[in-house]
C-alpha cells in the first residue's frame, strides 16, 4: 500500500487525540505520563497504519528520532551524576552556605535569575545551570521559606536566557543554522526582543521578591541550616568549588557539554573521596543512586540526598516515548499536514511572527523535544519568510522564541522533564513564573505588530 498525503483534517484529529490522551495522563491518571505517552503513541502509530505506513516503517522513524535526541539523553545520564557527585563533594553545601551569608531572601528572586543567566550565558547549557546553581538556589528557598514555585520560575527564566543567548549554545547554533542566518546576527536580532523583557522580568522579580512572604523563624533556620552543613562537611571554599570550577572552564574553551560535565564530575568525585573523605563504595552508591543524608534537618538531608543515575530514570523513559513518537508525526508527513495549508496564507507580519511561535510551541509539545523542532519550523517557514523580504535573523529569532522559551514548560518534553526532576517541583507548579519564558513571546508579537526590530532584506520577492 502507498502511503496517503496527510490531509489537514486527518492531522488536526490525530494532534487532538493525543492532547486529550496527555492531558488524561496529566489530570487523571495522577500524572502518570508515561503511560499516557504510551497510548498517544499507539494512537499515532494507528493513524500512521491508516495511511500506509507498516509498522517496519514506524520503527524505523522512530528509530531515527532517537538517535537525534541521543545528546541530549546522554546529558540527562551525566546531569544525574553531576548532582550526585556535587552534593558528596560538599560543592552544593558550600555554595549553600557561604550563599546564605549575603542573598537576602528579599533578593533571592532577582540575583538568582540574574546569576542563572550569567552561568547559563557562560556554560551555554540551561540544563546544566539547572542542575548545579538551580539546585542551590531551591535548597537555598526551602531553607528560609520563600515559594519553590517563583523560586523555580526565576531559575528556568534565567537558564532560559543564556541557552537562548548564547553564542555556545547548542540550540542557538542549531536556530541559526538551520535558517541560514549568521551566529552573531542571530543573536543581534534576539537581543531586541531579550533585551528589554530581560529588564522588565529583573524589575518584576525585585518588586515580587520584596513581597514575598517569609517564615519568621527564618534567620535562626539559616543559621541551624549553616552549622548543620558545616557538622557534615569540610566547607573549604578553595577545593570544593572545584567541580564547578571544571565545568565552568571546559565550557568556556568550547568543549563538549559532556565532556564539561565528565570533567566535574571526576573532579567533584575527587574532592568527596580526598577531601570529604567518602569511601569509594559510598561513592559508587551515591553516582548510582543517591541517599538522604543524616543531620539533624530533616530537609537538608533530602536535599543533599539527591542525584543519581538511577534519579533520572522517571525523566529518560519520558524522553524516549516522546521523541519516538515525535518520529512518526514528522515522517509520516501529520506534521507538514497541519500547518503546509495555511502559512502562505497568512498575510501581516505580525501574523507571521504569531503563527510561527504557535507552531514552535505545537511542534516542541508534540515531538517532546526542542532540536527537532526548531529544525522542521525552520524548514517549514524559511521560504515564506524569504519571500517576505523577511530578514532571515527575524525568523531565527522567532523559531527560537517558539520553542527554547517554551521548551521548558511542557511537562512532558525532555526540558521540561528534565526541570522538574532536577529541581523537584512540577512543571505545572512552577510554568506560570516562568516569567521570561512567557513574556518573551509576547513581545515578540508585539513588536511585530508594531514592526519594530524587523529586519528586511532587499531583494524580496512575491509568493
Amino acid at each position: 500500500m502507498q502511503p496517503k498525503t496527510v490531509r489537514f483534517g486527518h492531522a488536526v484529529m490525530v494532534f487532538t487525540g493525543v492532547f486529550l490522551i496527555i492531558a488524561a495522563g496529566m489530570f487523571y491518571l495522577d500524572h502518570l505520563l508515561q503511560v499516557a505517552l504510551f497510548f498517544a503513541l499507539l494512537w499515532v502509530g494507528l493513524n500512521a497504519r491508516l495511511i500506509g505506513f507498516q509498522y517496519i516503517s514506524q520503527r524505523e522513524f522512530m528509530n531515527s528520532a532517537i538517535a537525534r535526541a541521543l545528546p541530549a539523553i546522554y546529558i540527562f545520564l551525566l546531569i544525574g551524576l553531576l548532582i550526585a557527585a556535587l552534593m558528596k563533594s560538599g560543592t552544593v553545601a558550600m555554595l549553600i552556605y557561604y550563599g546564605l551569608d549575603w542573598l537576602t531572601p528579599a533578593l533571592m528572586l532577582p540575583i538568582g535569575f540574574v546569576l542563572c543567566a550569567l552561568m547559563s550565558v557562560i556554560t551555554g547549557t540551561s540544563w546544566g545551570t539547572v542542575g548545579t546553581l538551580g539546585v542551590v538556589l531551591m535548597g537555598m528557598a526551602e531553607t528560609v521559606g520563600l515559594p519553590l514555585y517563583w523560586v523555580a520560575g526565576s531559575v528556568v527564566s534565567g537558564a532560559t536566557f543564556g541557552d537562548k543567548m548564547s553564542p555556545i549554545s547548542d540550540t542557538t547554533n542549531l536556530a541559526a543554522m538551520s535558517t541560514d542566518t549568521d551566529l552573531y546576527d542571530h543573536i543581534k536580532s534576539m537581543a531586541m526582543t531579550t533585551g528589554p523583557t530581560f529588564v522588565l522580568v529583573l524589575i518584576v522579580f525585585f518588586v515580587v521578591g520584596w513581597q514575598l512572604p517569609v517564615h519568621d523563624s527564618s534567620l535562626q533556620q539559616v543559621a541551624n541550616l549553616q552549622q548543620a552543613l558545616a557538622q557534615q562537611f569540610d566547607l573549604n571554599p578553595w577545593i570544593t568549588v572545584a567541580p564547578i570550577a571544571a565545568l565552568i572552564l571546559f565550557s568556556y574553551r568550547r568543549f563538549e557539554p559532556e565532556l564539561a560535565m565528565v570533567a566535574a564530575i571526576i573532579t567533584a568525585t575527587v574532592v568527596a573521596i580526598f577531601w570529604q573523605l567518602q569511601s569509594l563504595p559510598q561513592m559508587a552508591q551515591a553516582l548510582w543512586s543517591n541517599q538522604p543524608a543524616e543531620t539533624s534537618l530533616e530537609s537538608l538531608n533530602q536535599l543533599l540526598g539527591r542525584g543519581g543515575l538511577y534519579s533520572m530514570a522517571w525523566t529518560l523513559l519520558l524522553a524516549i516515548l516522546a521523541i519516538a513518537m515525535g518520529g512518526i508525526l514528522q515522517r509520516a508527513g501529520f506534521i507538514h499536514g497541519l500547518f503546509s495549508g495555511f502559512i502562505e496564507r497568512i498575510k501581516s507580519v505580525g501574523g507571521l511572527v504569531g503563527t510561527t511561535l504557535l507552531s514552535g510551541l505545537m511542534l516542541v509539545a508534540s515531538l517532546g523535544e526542542a532540536y527537532i523542532a526548531i529544525i522542521l519550523n525552520s524548514q517549514l517557514f524559511k521560504k515564506v519568510y524569504r519571500n517576505r523580504g523577511l530578514d532571515s535573523a527575524v525568523l531565527s529569532r522567532t523559531v527560537e522564541e517558539g520553542v527554547t522559551l517554551m521548551a521548558g514548560l511542557i511537562p512532558w518534553t525532555t526540558a521540561g522533564a528534565f526541570y522538574a526532576a532536577t529541581l523537584n517541583i512540577d512543571v505545572l507548579a512552577f510554568a506560570p513564573y516562568a516569567l521570561l519564558n512567557l513574556i518573551n513571546p509576547l513581545t515578540a508579537i508585539v513588536f511585530a505588530v508594531l514592526g519594530w526590530s524587523i529586519m528586511r532584506t532587499d531583494h524580496s520577492k512575491q509568493s
